[in-house]
């Protein structure tokens, strides 16, 4: 039952990961257009675009939330283990687990605090685009809640034993 459980939430941690890869497609494609555009009316036309700076700059905010969940999902993000390489295994285990939940807790700090500035910012309007800040700050509650998700697949994969490649 438990095996059963894992396979299905390693599938749900697989498949918004691929959801938030495509996502993070998108959003640099579109940033990388509206840069190269930008670009070619600065310097070609001569009259630069008023919405292309700012509009840049929330892609980048969304690329790098979603795309940290999807280093996080894959493992890349920086580790030292060294130390704990070297230690025995139960000392390894618990070691990861403990850094497992330090970053659960984490986490709920960027859902929590995510919700409360999104709220705080939610009248606010950006001067160039004219669409409400909140859309921009959300996406830190959204990857606090991926992140988790992630987590809480890799804490179950510690107890089991049942790590996929990803």
């Amino acid at each position: 039952m438990a095996a059963k459980f894992l396979r299905v939430y390693q599938r749900l941690s697989l498949g918004l990961n691929q959801a938030v890869e495509g996502v993070l497609f998108a959003l640099g494609l579109t940033m990388a257009i509206i840069v190269c555009t930008q670009v070619f009316f600065r310097y070609v036309v001569n009259d630069s675009l008023f919405w292309s700076e700012e509009a840049a700059r929330y892609l980048l905010v969304w690329l790098t939330f979603l795309g940290a969940t999807s280093a996080y999902y894959r493992g890349v993000h920086p580790k030292i283990e060294s130390l704990t390489k070297l230690a025995p295994p139960k000392v390894h285990l618990a070691a990861r687990v403990l850094v497992h939940l330090i970053s659960l807790a984490l986490f709920a700090v960027l859902i929590v605090y995510g919700v409360k500035f999104s709220y705080f910012v939610r009248f606010q309007i950006s001067p160039a685009l004219n669409i409400p800040k909140w859309t921009v700050t959300a996406v830190i509650p959204v990857s606090g809640v991926i992140f988790c998700i992630h987590n809480l697949r890799l804490l179950l994969e510690e107890f089991t034993g049942g790590a996929n490649d990803r």
